[in-house]
């Protein structure tokens, strides 16, 4: 029984599927039988298309032609085994990926960043304005200079022992006084026409004027009474100092600063020291101070030891004023080189260690404070002028002051003009 269609037989198949035969060659490539897509299979007898030849390699035909004869070869993509791929081999490869858009990335990093810092810089601004001591009241300086030009700074350093422990005190050659009196007072004058940094040595000799006292209110009425600038910090802390340093020079000082013992050396510290150029070889046993001479680097407690010494030098207080502008001037240099700034680990312990020590008026800003540390840089840096109060003579232990320059002085720095008073 032929179980073959019409029109069909084993002769139709060819040799090539030998019955057999001695003779039979290798099969080619196996028929598929078709899968018509579309209208019905045509009736029984009338046939079909012809059948491409596979053994070449060729017979898949021609797809425009395919379509043209409405005969699918079942091959189709995304038909027979369909991925959906137009990729070789249509093995699920994926249509090519955009270029990236390199403008909107650097956009967005660029906001980012910027967003970082403002966050980072308002977020250290409440944090340093917050530790600022705002405990001097100049407020109560009574009978005050007219303003002048510029702003002027009065800079102390205090032999204050508060918070320092009993090893501390030991390690620092401080001792264990009570209270706290000045060891060093400038005045700062910053303006247009150049920044002046003037020591005030503690023996100058001054007159104690009228004052309203810090703490009673009370007026205590001047008798012409003169002993030495420090003892009026002592009598009734800064407030009298500001009120008898505006007495005698008739120069009206904007803010007051003042720093204390350990904070002095835990920022020497923070800032990993200081190099100095040591002009002699020095040794004092009440500062604490054994240092050779020549460059070297001073850490906190050498460069405490280094401004409080007076002893054991030929000039005693003046020569200690002159060594003490110096190495705040080389501080501040060093606090502001991108090595601190930059460093995140070296900034915040430094200016941690600063405004945690740092006692100013209440009118003090972290604007004002930032201008005082750059203009003492400046001097530093040789764009200012720093000397010592003039000095005419002595008189009972005390140090006079030249009254003609210190005069002159005084107007200069009122007025804004450039200093060309000397201490000589």
């Amino acid at each position: 029984m032929n179980d073959w269609p019409e029109g069909w037989s084993d002769n139709n198949r060819g040799s090539r599927y030998g019955h057999g035969s001695a003779s039979a060659q290798p099969e080619g490539a196996r028929v598929m039988r078709q899968v018509r897509r579309g209208p019905a299979a045509p009736p029984q007898g009338a046939g079909v298309p012809s059948q491409p030849s596979y053994v070449d390699g060729q017979g898949y035909g021609d797809y425009t032609n395919a379509q043209n004869t409405g005969y699918d070869s079942g091959y189709n993509t995304g038909h027979v085994y369909g991925g959906g791929s137009d990729g070789p081999g249509g093995y699920g490869t994926h249509d090519p990926r955009p270029a990236p858009d390199w403008r909107r990335r650097i956009k967005w990093t660029a906001i980012t960043v910027v967003t970082v810092l403002v966050v980072t810089t308002v977020g250290t601004y409440f944090w340093a304005d917050s530790k600022l001591k705002r405990e001097v009241d100049l407020s109560k300086v009574i009978d005050r200079p007219e303003e002048g030009e510029g702003t002027t700074y009065l800079i102390v350093g205090s032999d204050s022992r508060e918070g320092m422990s009993a090893e501390e005190k030991k390690a620092l050659h401080t001792g264990s006084a009570e209270g706290k009196r000045t060891d060093s007072m400038m005045i700062l004058h910053t303006g247009s026409n150049g920044d002046t940094l003037i020591s005030l040595p503690r023996d100058s000799d001054v007159e104690i004027p009228s004052f309203v006292g810090s703490e009673s209110g009370k007026r205590y009425e001047g008798t012409g009474r003169h002993t030495k600038l420090n003892a009026a910090y002592a009598e009734d802390g800064p407030e009298l100092l500001v009120r008898t340093v505006e007495f005698n020079t008739g120069l009206r000082i904007d803010h007051y600063v003042e720093i204390g013992f350990a904070g002095f050396a835990n920022i020497v510290d923070a800032v990993g020291g200081v190099e100095m150029d040591i002009p002699q070889d020095i040794k004092d046993t009440k500062s604490g101070a054994d240092l050779k001479k020549g460059k070297q680097t001073l850490n906190g407690e050498q460069a405490l030891a280094f401004v409080r010494t007076r002893y054991a030098l030929a000039g005693s207080d003046l020569d200690r004023t002159k060594n003490q502008q110096k190495f705040l001037a080389a501080l501040a240099n060093q606090v502001a080189t991108p090595g601190t700034v930059l460093n995140p680990f070296t900034l915040y312990p430094t200016m941690g260690a600063g405004l945690d020590s740092l006692i100013v008026d209440k009118d003090m800003g972290l604007y004002d404070l930032a201008s005082m540390f750059f203009a003492m840089k400046g001097v530093n840096s040789g764009d200012g002028k720093s000397m010592n109060m003039p000095i005419s003579g002595s008189s009972g232990g005390n140090l006079v002051w030249d009254e003609a320059k210190v005069k002159q002085l005084v107007g200069q720095l009122k007025n804004d003009e450039k200093v060309t008073v000397s201490s000589d």
